[in-house]
C-alpha cells in the first residue's frame, strides 16, 4: 500500500477504530517524503507524500471502518536547558546558533538534541539543564530547511 496523504490527525479528531495500527518513527524521519515502514502488525507501507508536509505525531496514514494506521513519534534523548536570566538564554541562544544546533521550544525551556559537547559546555557555563528522553512532535530542522 501507498500512502499519498495524511488524512488527519488522531488528536484533532474524535477516531474511534476497532483496531489502530502505528508506525514508530524517528523524529527525524518525519522530514522525509518517501519512505517504507512497518507498522507494529508486520503491514508495510510506501511513503510517498504528494503535498510536501512533514509528518507529526499523531498523524493518520490510513483509515478505514474497522482500521487505522497512526504515526508514533519515538522518543529522543534531548537537553532540555533551563536558562536562569534572559541574559543566560541570549548566551546559550548565541553559543548553540554557533554550533548550528536546530532548536526547538517549549515553554521555557530550549531543547535541542543530545550532544555530549553541548553539555560540557552547557555545565562549564553553570546553565540548568536536564538530559531525559522525550517524544518531540515535530522534527528537529535547522533554519532555512522547508
Amino acid at each position: 500500500m501507498i500512502i499519498n496523504e495524511v488524512q488527519g490527525n488522531i488528536r484533532d479528531e474524535n477516531t474511534v477504530a476497532p483496531h489502530i495500527e502505528r508506525v514508530y518513527l524517528r523524529s527525524d524521519d518525519l522530514v522525509k517524503r518517501i519512505q517504507r515502514v512497518t507498522t507494529n502488525h508486520g503491514n508495510e507501507l510506501g511513503i510517498k507524500l504528494l503535498k510536501p508536509k512533514d509528518l507529526v505525531d499523531g498523524d493518520i496514514l490510513y483509515r478505514s471502518e474497522d482500521n487505522v494506521i497512526v504515526v508514533s513519534v519515538i522518543e529522543d534523548e534531548v537537553i532540555a536547558i533551563r536558562p536562569n536570566s534572559i541574559k543566560q538564554m541570549g548566551e546559550v541562544a548565541h553559543m548553540l546558533g554557533n554550533r548550528h544546533l536546530p532548536a526547538q521550544f517549549d515553554g521555557e525551556e530550549m531543547i535541542v538534541q543530545h550532544d555530549y559537547l553541548v553539555v560540557r559546555l552547557l555545565t562549564e557555563g553553570n546553565v540548568s539543564y536536564v538530559i531525559e528522553k522525550r517524544k518531540m512532535k515535530e522534527a528537529f530542522k535547522y533554519i532555512g530547511h522547508d
